[in-house]
């Protein structure tokens, strides 16, 4: 499954090269706030401690239109934080989004589509954690942008479909069970990108 979809990122991405003007490849690099339960409570706690909840990630997009539709693939290296009740729990993984955008006026344009990711490392506060129910997830991204010739700019909200849970025991307290974490995306990104 893993193999069939990088496939079809980079065939995608190929395309680029015979389609048309305003069709091409790119790079793009950004933040992302990943936030638990509430995501206004979330922005509070962003208020109060503005890194808490700040990640990274950069990567490359393709980019094929056909008038003011068009299709956009990416694929992207993320670094996420969380905070749960003061513990920090780190997540790295591979997201393609393959996004459907429309043009809407001028440099506005806005895009969804499913985003695949792939789960490489986690991490809660110094504990390794091999027991991820799912490596492999799906989700959504929803958003906008804006472009101004070969720079882009813009913000969108990723939320993953199905439950996948972290599960990590503490072994300084063996009376307690297992812990579980929700290791679902649920992040505002924003990003910047540069035609090449």
């Amino acid at each position: 499954m893993k193999k069939t979809l990088l496939t079809a990122v980079m065939v995608l991405m190929g395309l680029t090269a015979f389609s048309q003007n305003d069709s091409g490849i790119g790079i793009k690099a950004g933040l992302n706030y990943s936030a638990n339960g509430d995501y206004f409570e979330s922005i509070g706690d962003a208020a109060r401690e503005p890194d808490r909840n700040v990640g990274y990630h950069f990567g490359l997009y393709g980019k094929v239109g056909v008038a003011r539709i068009y299709l956009r693939p990416e694929l992207i290296y993320t670094k996420t934080k969380s905070d749960y009740q003061g513990d920090k729990f780190d997540v790295s993984k591979l997201d393609a989004p393959i996004l459907l955008g429309v043009k809407v006026i001028g440099p506005l344009h806005v895009f969804a589509g499913p985003a695949f990711q792939y789960i490489l490392d986690t991490e809660f506060d110094g504990i390794a954690i091999n027991d991820i129910e799912n490596d492999f997830s799906v989700g959504a991204n929803l958003g906008a942008g804006l472009n101004f010739g070969k720079l882009g700019i813009d913000i969108r909200y990723e939320r993953g479909f199905n439950d996948n849970e972290a599960t990590f025991i503490n072994n300084n307290i063996t009376s307690v069970g297992p812990s579980r974490i929700d290791a679902r995306p649920d992040q505002l990104i924003v990003s910047l990108s540069l035609k090449l």
